[in-house]
């Protein structure tokens, strides 16, 4: 028996559903998601360190932090709150899983959000 992938969408179905996607929407979805891949170069999930990568978390991390700085007008409290909280739990795990720890002010998306302390 053979496996047949579904049919591709057509392009014009595509645009109408991201179309009634609110604004909102979408950049809590990409903050979500960047969230989710930093959690995982940093190593804080199930796999641990097998996917760990300070490098490519810092990256993810500072667009995290440059995408709710920039949307931080655009998107209620509701939205940005959670999303602040885990920024700041990102940019400290950065912190601590950093062997030589950036200065205060210098880490992952500090440029955005200010030095983070713990």
């Amino acid at each position: 028996m053979s496996e047949t992938s579904p049919e591709p969408r057509p392009f014009d179905e595509l645009t109408r559903d991201i179309a009634e996607v609110p604004a909102v929407e979408v950049i809590v979805t990409v903050a979500v998601n960047l969230m989710s891949a930093a959690a995982v170069k940093l190593g804080l999930t199930e796999e641990g360190d097998k996917f760990k990568d300070l490098d490519e978390a810092r990256k993810l991390v500072t667009a995290l932090a440059g995408l709710l700085d920039a949307s931080a007008t655009e998107i209620s409290s509701f939205h940005a709150a959670p999303l602040r909280d885990g920024l700041k739990s990102l940019q400290l795990a950065f912190r601590e899983a950093s062997i030589v720890p950036d200065e205060p002010g210098q880490g992952p998306g500090e440029k955005y959000t200010g030095p983070v302390y713990g």
